[in-house]
């Protein structure tokens, strides 16, 4: 399998079961949105709640822990046209608070592993230009990350 992520790891534990889901979704992301023949990959960072809310703090303005931030490095129009690009480089930076994605398993009553593949198509989807903020793009953006999702058979627990 290609590089697809680049995984760190800032004050958390590294862990191979994590890096697994990581990469699996990305790679489905990768099939699904044309970009396997490419040599670009995304920089995952795993962390805790006091560094994502320091670097949400630092980046946004927003004094905030949050469960994951995403740092594109090109525009939508620009990732559109680099889908067979043949340079190795980074099209954005993923950071995942671990703790939250423990949490919002539970509160979401579904397993961790459907809670940490979410978060990390979710970012995915954000460096590729989509959003969430209007509705429209809201339906579009979720479509898409279920579409992923779905194709893992990674389901929301009933």
């Amino acid at each position: 399998m290609k590089k697809i992520a680049e995984i760190e790891y800032l004050d958390f534990e590294t862990n191979e079961e994590y890096e697994k889901v990581i990469n699996r979704v990305l790679n489905e992301c990768f099939i699904v949105e044309g970009m396997l023949e490419s040599k670009l990959y995304i920089s995952i960072t795993l962390t805790n709640p006091e560094n994502i809310r320091k670097l949400n703090n630092e980046y946004r303005n927003i004094d905030k822990e949050t469960d994951v931030l995403s740092f594109p490095m090109f525009e939508k129009e620009e990732i559109a046209k680099m889908k067979n690009y043949q340079y190795e480089e980074a099209i954005g930076d993923i950071i995942i608070s671990i703790e939250r994605v423990k949490e919002q398993a539970i509160e979401y009553g579904h397993s961790f592993e459907r809670e940490l593949a979410y978060m990390v198509v979710h970012g995915f989807y954000h460096l590729m230009g989509e959003d969430h903020i209007e509705e429209a793009d809201k339906i579009i953006m979720r479509e898409k990350e279920e579409n992923v999702l779905n194709r893992l058979k990674i389901l929301r627990e009933e």
